[in-house]
């Protein structure tokens, strides 16, 4: 694997940002997991096991489990017709029936793992810490890394003091079965031309000299890629990751978390924390707010972390607190429910049935998609007054 070029480090502030009182460095993953209504799945286990913190553990298989997919899950993909789904401990679990039942795949790290993404029914890779990127050619029954943090190669046994900073990735996006991007914290950008066999850093190329982490990617149809992050900041490629501009008028100066199109021409979704969702049909030159409202109990303020689009065009997003947002037209107007377990969702699936499958903070679950109830969200100027009526309690 050829190591890339090695990127500025940090600024002092955001250093800072992640240290607790008294000089110990408080956990990237955490800060992440909390964020998105997740933190409270690794409170019963040990910090080592649920984050691999310890430099022993990166390196090694992840432990094979009956109960892998009841364990915390952070996204889950379509290889064909498979499910594919990752999260804690390097668990990765797949699932031929549409999700009926699940099988454990060897996976040789226990690092967690952010994200997963097919580019056919074979080939996917799959993202975690320590800027890992595993490869799968057998639609996810097997992985193998193809690469990590070159700086960890180097680590000592005193982790702390080399000042090393955790350097996880977020997403990863492939445009075909040679040419892919893996993004992450600290302006971190990855992009390989051979399908994963060496990996560059194109971080520079993307300007962000806070060096704000980027949490999603995605293609927008035909117009390019979408990139979301830290302090809401956007970035759009009409060359599908060849050029990069930053968008200068933006909708919102918090975490953006998630990103899609919706088979439409120029049209973005881009969703994050306290609920917040935004809708542009011009590729990002202009937005409106999403309005999205709980049965009954006024607008959802719940933070949003991952969705999908489904091929016939439904949309769903879920977040914190067992929130679910469902849209069959596209984005346009949506259906929030709230799981009466309240459990924190990561990443979902629209299967072809209709129903959804969740993964999050107790593993994978199968949900019945309700239809959506005309009047649940106003697609509004940002700022102007909503007269669009709840949804009536299910």
């Amino acid at each position: 694997m050829r190591e890339p070029i090695q990127r500025r480090a940090p600024s002092s502030g955001q250093a800072r940002s992640l240290n607790r009182p008294g000089g110990r460095r408080t956990s990237l993953s955490r800060q992440i997991l909390a964020a998105l209504g997740l933190a409270g799945t690794l409170v019963c286990l040990p910090v080592g096991v649920a984050l691999a913190d310890d430099i022993h553990t990166r390196t090694q298989a992840a432990i094979m489990s009956p109960l892998a997919s009841r364990a915390l899950l952070i996204d889950v993909a379509m290889a064909g017709e498979r499910l594919v789904a990752v999260g804690s401990r390097g668990h990765i679990v797949f699932s031929d029936d549409r999700g009926e039942t699940w099988q454990q795949a060897p996976v040789p790290t226990r690092q967690l793992l952010t994200a997963v993404y097919f580019v056919d029914e074979r080939n996917g890779w799959a993202v975690g810490h320590d800027s890992l990127i595993l490869h799968s050619s057998d639609a996810g029954a097997t992985w193998t890394v193809q690469y990590r943090d070159p700086d960890l190669e180097e680590m000592g046994d005193d982790e702390e003091d080399m000042g090393l900073l955790e350097k996880p990735l977020m997403d990863v996006w492939f445009r075909d079965a040679q040419t892919g991007f893996a993004v992450g914290a600290y302006g971190l950008a990855l992009r390989t031309d051979d399908g994963g066999e060496t990996w560059d850093d194109i971080s520079f190329d993307i300007d962000n000299p806070d060096g704000f982490h980027y949490n999603a990617i995605a293609r927008i149809g035909d117009e390019g890629l979408f990139l979301v992050g830290e302090m809401g900041t956007m970035y759009r490629s009409p060359d599908l990751g060849d050029t990069w501009e930053t968008l200068e008028d933006l909708p919102y100066d918090g975490s953006l978390f998630g990103v899609t199109g919706t088979g439409e021409e120029s049209v973005v979704i881009a969703w994050g924390l306290r609920g917040n969702m935004f809708r542009s049909e011009d590729f990002g030159d202009s937005w409106q707010e999403v309005r999205l409202m709980t049965p009954g109990n006024g607008p959802l303020e719940a933070t949003l972390s991952g969705g999908a689009l489904s091929p016939d065009g439904q949309l769903v997003v879920v977040g914190a607190g067992g929130a679910i947002a469902v849209s069959k037209d596209r984005g346009r107007n949506f259906q929030v429910t709230i799981r009466p377990d309240r459990v924190g969702l990561a990443s979902a699936r629209v299967l072809d049935d209709g129903n959804l499958i969740l993964v999050g903070q107790r593993g994978v679950m199968r949900a019945p998609a309700a239809a959506p109830a005309a009047g649940a969200t106003d697609v509004a100027a940002p700022g102007a007054a909503s007269d669009a009526p709840a949804p009536e309690a299910q």
